[in-house]
């Protein structure tokens, strides 16, 4: 686990603006437009000028860190993740957490897209992630451990903010779902038959990132709230068809004014 990369990174993005003085960075997935479009007075830093950033390959990830306000609160932005099926080992998919940590951020809100495994939920559905089962073969947290990140051992137990959660159906109301996503390595999608076990497993949500993020921030003392955009529903398995990303993409997409919203308040509000 490096220190120094991240903190030469976090002083790269320092000297873009005279003071950080965020608390709450938004860290978005596949699909997702419109956020910057909320925010004011903004800076962007494609992530190929951050040192030691790594560069998003995956379609509709923009790869830019942009700082700006929102109701007037500084607020970061790091649009576009990493992903282990991109090839990346799992302390790059982190990087950004752990830069975040540096820079002083306390609160996390992320974005991803999902097939849906829950017969309640519907394709487009805004699911606020409650749990995760990891289904990725390496931790984030491997290896050497630096005190400075975190503890040796973080406990998991409330690893998706109940106050956030309790916030966030505040906002909501009866459009209000959680569920738990199961993180896969992909980048192929699953077959029937992996989808019937993980739905059997507990799994309302599938998708192939956000859970490494999330180790890393726990670590960080980072509190974490994660929306998820049903891009897909893959349950029960004979309504099962086959699915493009550029449908992943665009359903995403269309979800995305009524997500940004939802951000736009939780920023506001913490």
């Amino acid at each position: 686990m490096n220190y120094r990369k991240p903190s030469e990174a976090a002083e790269y993005i320092k000297t873009a603006v005279s003071k950080i003085t965020a608390e709450t960075a938004i860290l978005t997935g596949t699909g997702m437009v419109g956020i910057s479009d909320m925010m004011e007075n903004t800076i962007r830093i494609p992530y190929s000028d951050i040192p030691y950033f790594p560069e998003s390959t995956v379609a509709s990830h923009a790869g830019e860190c942009i700082i700006g306000t929102i109701g007037g609160k500084q607020i970061i932005l790091f649009s576009g993740r990493f992903h282990y099926y991109e090839g990346y080992k799992m302390e790059q998919i982190v990087f950004p957490v752990r830069v975040m940590k540096i820079l002083g951020i306390k609160n996390l809100l992320m974005t991803n897209a999902s097939g849906g495994l829950n017969e309640n939920f519907s394709g487009g559905d805004i699911v606020v992630v409650s749990d995760h089962i990891n289904l990725m073969p390496r931790n984030p947290l491997r290896g050497k451990n630096d005190a400075r990140f975190g503890i040796r051992f973080p406990d998991m137990l409330n690893a998706y903010s109940k106050k956030f959660r309790a916030l966030i159906k505040e906002q909501m109301g009866d459009d209000y779902k959680e569920g738990v996503y199961v993180a896969m390595a992909g980048p192929s999608l699953e077959t029937p038959s992996e989808y019937n076990y993980i739905h059997n497993i507990g799994g309302d949500l599938v998708g192939m990132s956000t859970v490494p993020e999330v180790i890393a921030a726990v670590h960080c003392e980072i509190e974490v709230a994660v929306f998820s955009v049903v891009s897909n529903m893959c349950y029960p398995i004979e309504s099962l068809e086959v699915t493009t990303l550029e449908e992943v993409i665009g359903a995403v997409a269309a979800s995305a004014p009524k997500l940004n919203l939802v951000l736009k308040q939780m920023c506001s509000v913490l």
